[in-house]
């Protein structure tokens, strides 16, 4: 079983950085594709970056393309989302989410999820 715990949510203004982090417990293998899933208010849950350890490149949604980050650090298995220029738009509930397999961007793909942090961004 997998465990994942989200932290480094808050609030921010527009235009600010944040990094979320997710700790990793259980068999998150070399195997494993994670990623990071957002819900934005009154939409549905959408995939907005996933790393594949033994990948070469990250995948990113466009919205967030060239301002977010994915990272994984091995040695402890947390997954890092490093977010910058954040928008009013980027406001939601931020989920780290992990599954065996390839990777997609696809929020619905993913087994396992944690139980999210909140990333609120004013103007």
């Amino acid at each position: 079983q997998v465990r994942l715990v989200e932290s480094g949510g808050g609030s921010v203004q527009a235009g600010g950085s944040l990094t979320l982090s997710c700790a990793a417990s259980g068999p998150t293998a070399d195997t494993y594709c994670m990623s990071w899933i957002r819900q934005r208010p009154g939409k549905e849950r959408e995939g907005v970056a996933a790393h594949y350890r033994g990948g070469r490149y990250p995948y990113y949604a466009d919205p967030v393309k060239g301002r977010f980050t994915i990272s994984r650090d091995p040695a402890n298995d947390t997954l890092y989302l490093h977010m910058t220029s954040l928008k009013l738009a980027d406001t939601g509930m931020y989920y780290c989410a992990a599954t065996p397999g390839a990777c997609t961007l696809i929020a619905g793909y993913y087994r396992y999820s944690g139980q999210g942090t909140q990333v609120t961004v004013s103007s």
